[in-house]
């Protein structure tokens, strides 16, 4: 594994009303990953803020394609009930196609073919052979209905579409330039790219998302910042540090055979 390196601070013009906020990318089950991040954000905790409760926020796509999606959501549903953060989750897009499977498991099951499969094997339930198959999606459903948590189904049901703190709105996908933030759809708040990644503009707060990704270093714009790192595949798991002023990113190690 490569070693993560010390953030170092980039100065910006934006203000997030005197708070200390942590933003975190797309989990997608490996808690491997989210464990060594944590770990990293509470000792930078301790040396700048030891008296301060910082604000925590995950932008969403905490399930499938990694190995672990049930102890993601046990942690998640931990660092809540803990306290020392204020812990705030967004809804990415595969929470989004994961409860259209759990409401209609015979006509949503493409779930199951972006991802899906992985959180299954994660509660111990075996996936359809095939996809397209009603009877047998619907028995993988009965079977992840009794052995999923019903906290982690509410976990899932309670998740948030946009976090505003300041200058910066948090959201999992990104926005529609064109709406105001109070008129945004929840499915591009969940989904979209085209037509806000390839926007140079300012947008009414600048945007801190995840759901894009086209390598291990976040992207860094005037108008967002681009937190997701593929960590389900490069084991890069990316965080922002904002202040006032200021903002800094915490990286976990890549995977040896990660090729970004």
């Amino acid at each position: 594994m490569t070693r993560p390196v010390a953030p170092s601070p980039l100065a910006t013009r934006d203000r997030i009303d005197g708070r200390l906020v942590y933003a975190v990318g797309d989990i997608h089950g490996r808690y491997d990953r989210l464990k060594e991040l944590l770990n990293r954000l509470a000792g930078d905790v301790r040396d700048r803020a030891p008296r301060r409760k910082p604000v925590l926020i995950f932008c969403g796509d905490y399930i499938d394609r990694g190995p672990d999606t049930a102890q993601v959501l046990e942690a998640l549903g931990w660092l809540q009930r803990d306290g020392r953060f204020e812990v705030r989750l967004l809804k990415g897009n595969h929470e989004d196609a994961f409860q259209g499977f759990m409401d209609s498991p015979d006509t949503r099951s493409r779930w199951l073919q972006v991802g899906g499969r992985a959180t299954l094997i994660s509660y111990g339930v075996s996936p359809p052979e095939r996809p397209d198959d009603p009877d047998a999606c619907r028995t993988a459903h009965q079977a992840l209905c009794a052995r999923m948590p019903a906290a982690h189904r509410a976990l899932i049901d309670g998740l948030e579409l946009m976090v505003t703190i300041g200058d910066y709105a948090f959201v999992h996908a990104g926005i529609r330039p064109e709406r105001p933030l109070a008129d945004q759809t929840p499915r591009d708040l969940m989904w979209i790219r085209e037509g806000f990644l390839d926007r140079g503009e300012r947008f009414e707060k600048r945007i801190v998302h995840g759901h894009s990704w086209t390598g291990t270093a976040p992207e860094i714009r005037d108008n967002r910042l681009g937190i997701d790192t593929g960590a389900f595949r490069t084991g890069v798991l990316t965080a922002v540090r904002i202040t006032d002023g200021e903002v800094a990113f915490f990286q976990t190690a890549a995977d040896d055979a990660s090729t970004g």
